[in-house]
């Protein structure tokens, strides 16, 4: 490995890890309001929608069987059924859609 590959390597380490390290030392032992837990508890789910959705638009040449199979996963989400049965329905309906298409 030459020397500016091993200096990325590590240059890419810590501008990864410094992030990730600082609010646990910066916040131990301290408790931040609500109202910061309640944003920061949402930011999976609003990361996962920004990565999901672009590819779900793009999934199909048929925009509608993209549209249909992301709302068929919305609703069966919607009921509080887990991931797997949420992606293993959503999947069951676009087979079952396509059969008849």
């Amino acid at each position: 490995m030459s020397t500016t590959m091993a200096s990325i390597v590590l240059g890419m380490t810590f501008v990864t890890y410094i992030p990730r390290m600082l609010p646990f030392v910066l916040l131990r032992g301290k408790e931040l309001p609500s109202f910061w837990q309640g944003i920061l508890k949402n930011v999976p789910y609003a990361t996962l929608g920004a990565l999901i959705f672009p590819g779900v638009l793009n999934f199909h040449e048929n925009i509608s069987f993209a549209l249909i199979g992301a709302a068929a996963a919305f609703l069966i989400a919607f009921t509080g059924a887990n991931i797997i049965i949420t992606v293993l329905g959503s999947i069951g309906i676009l087979t079952v859609l396509s059969l008849f298409s």
